[in-house]
């Protein structure tokens, strides 16, 4: 083992109960720049959808209008597809900052078991 590494293993205290939040108190800053990102997020989605919805609308009822095939479906999946990864990559980024503290506390507790 590397002598810097030796040293710094030595220097670790015993094992204590994993405290699952490793991320020090937030200020009230950080929260409210937090909830803004958040917020425009979930916002950012919000828009999106709706116009895709007055947009495919507009589509479909200019399709009624005029007949002939039907165009308007592959603006509707094509756009729909990108919707739905945009809802989903918004999920997970909302979603995933408990995932990252839990799968972070299962390595620690691994790291741990092996010593």
């Amino acid at each position: 083992m590397r002598p810097d590494v030796a040293d710094s293993a030595q220097s670790l205290s015993p094992p204590t109960p994993f405290q699952p939040n490793l991320d020090p108190p937030m200020t009230d800053d950080e929260l409210l720049k937090r909830a803004r990102k958040r917020v425009g997020m979930k916002m950012g989605f919000a828009i999106h959808l709706a116009v895709y919805v007055l947009v495919n609308t507009g589509l479909a009822l200019l399709h009624l209008a005029q007949g002939g095939p039907r165009w308007h479906l592959g603006p509707l999946l094509g756009w729909g597809l990108g919707l739905a990864i945009h809802g989903l990559i918004t999920l997970l980024a909302l979603r995933g900052e408990g995932l990252r503290n839990r799968m972070v506390a299962d390595e620690v507790r691994r790291l741990r078991e092996r010593g």
